[in-house]
């Protein structure tokens, strides 16, 4: 019987040192687990190409967007200057026409040679933008384009079409494909009968 019992405890024993063993030692459990997790070198070496293939595309998007910002930078540099040298040809149509309606010199030998000098000076200008791919938009029997035009006024001619440019008050410019400024122009509109003209007045008078 004592033969029996010292088994049983020594058993008990040995039972209870293998549990406080493995209590002793958790992270073994852990360690068992993250090696289940590891990836194998095939997943690491696809891992690795698909970083490296997302750098390239970002690499080569930088380098697109910055040949880009170069091309405008260099056909488009000159815009703002070029828009504000459009003022020398403004300032020499108005000199000339004042010199045109000017009756002090109503045709002189003074005015005529004025007139052509500002002709020349004109063309001269003209030349220097045309060089630099600054052009004039044709605007005077063209249809009115809200791309190219800016209508200022209407005026009534029963020979033209509704919408045609008759009258340009300010040269529009293009620089190569982009619109440097518009034109500013008058276009025609129909001309209106006497029962619509006395309508529009009583309505003028009205909203007065």
């Amino acid at each position: 019987m004592e033969e029996d019992q010292n088994k049983k405890s020594e058993e008990v024993k040995e039972k209870e040192s293998v549990l406080a063993d493995t209590n002793q030692y958790p992270e073994n459990e852990d360690n068992g687990k993250e090696q289940l997790q590891e990836k194998s070198p095939e997943e690491k070496i696809l891992e690795l190409e698909d970083k490296l293939a997302r750098t390239f595309a970002e690499m080569e998007n930088q380098r697109r967007r910055f040949e880009k910002e170069k091309e405008e930078a260099f056909e488009y540099g000159g815009f703002s200057f070029a828009k504000e040298a459009l003022n020398l040809i403004d300032n020499l149509e108005r000199s000339k026409q004042i010199l045109q309606n000017d009756p002090s010199f109503n045709n002189s030998e003074a005015q005529k040679k004025m007139l052509e000098h500002f002709d020349i000076i004109n063309k001269d200008l003209i030349s220097v933008f045309s060089k630099n791919n600054i052009k004039p938009i044709d605007s005077l029997n063209k249809k009115l384009d809200p791309n190219l035009h800016q209508a200022m006024m209407e005026i009534e001619d029963d020979q033209k079409e509704p919408g045609i440019i008759i009258q340009e008050i300010q040269k529009g410019f293009m620089i190569k494909d982009r619109l440097l400024r518009p034109a500013l122009v008058g276009v025609s509109k129909k001309t209106k009968n006497k029962d619509e003209k006395i309508k529009e007045n009583e309505e003028n008078l009205r909203n007065k």
